[in-house]
């Protein structure tokens, strides 16, 4: 018990750092994710064939293939295959990689939450809109928007809460995430080898971050039930 008191200190600055890591990976797949996936859905959606085919075919490539695998190919393909490392080895390369695979693996998932609450709006309401003169413009603005907003977000929070938990595959290429941090106290850091009580500290960081997240999707899911 002593010892884990003398190893705590350096082992919750370690996990704070990876936390910090995982924190941006989050944030930065979010923010990259959320309008790719609008433009994609759009595209899924399109009346010119061609695109809509392409588009489709790409997002069932992404869903129906593991994340991890899509990282692997993402950070060792133009090295091992072009000869062009265009990563670099460092962490900010890994990051970069980590992010790319990340922001398209989501915005395809998020493609088709977006597609999905686009065209759950009635059709009738569409039409009355044009009756009263109304533009394209602003059938989707007021009558269309709202309407979806409100129908996505219940699965959008469950892909949010996902992406919480799936940033740990970021390890595979060797980012420094929460997990790296923890599990490298098992295979021996900065003094400490052999220990997988960090571990246990790990999966209270994830809960708290889940835990917050959850009560903020909840209440905006409380907000948006303006149709009750």
């Amino acid at each position: 018990m002593e010892l884990i008191q003398q190893q705590l200190p350096i082992v919750l600055h370690s996990l704070n750092i990876g936390f910090l890591q995982t924190l941006k990976l989050f944030i930065v797949t979010l923010l990259g994710a959320m309008p790719l996936g609008l433009v994609i859905a759009f595209g899924s959606m399109s009346r010119f064939k061609p695109l809509s085919v392409f588009t489709r075919v790409i997002v069932w490539i992404v869903r129906g293939s593991p994340l991890m695998i899509q990282l692997l190919i993402i950070y060792y393909f133009p090295g091992l295959v072009l000869h062009n490392p265009i990563w670099g080895g460092g962490e900010s390369g890994r990051f970069l990689a980590a992010a790319v695979a990340f922001i398209f693996n989501y915005a395809c998932y998020f493609s088709e939450i977006y597609r999905g609450g686009i065209q759950s709006v009635p059709v009738g309401q569409i039409e009355a809109g044009y009756v009263l003169g109304m533009t394209k413009t602003q059938i989707f603005l007021r009558v269309k928007l709202l309407q979806v907003i409100k129908a996505i977000v219940p699965p959008m929070s469950n892909e949010i809460i996902t992406l919480v938990k799936d940033t740990s595959l970021a390890r595979i290429i060797a980012l420094q995430e929460i997990i790296w941090a923890g599990q490298s106290f098992m295979k021996g850091s900065q003094g400490i080898s052999g220990a997988i009580w960090p571990m246990f500290f790990t999966a209270v960081y994830y809960l708290a971050f889940n835990g917050i997240m959850t009560l903020l999707l909840g209440w905006l899911e409380k907000k948006l039930n303006y149709y009750r």
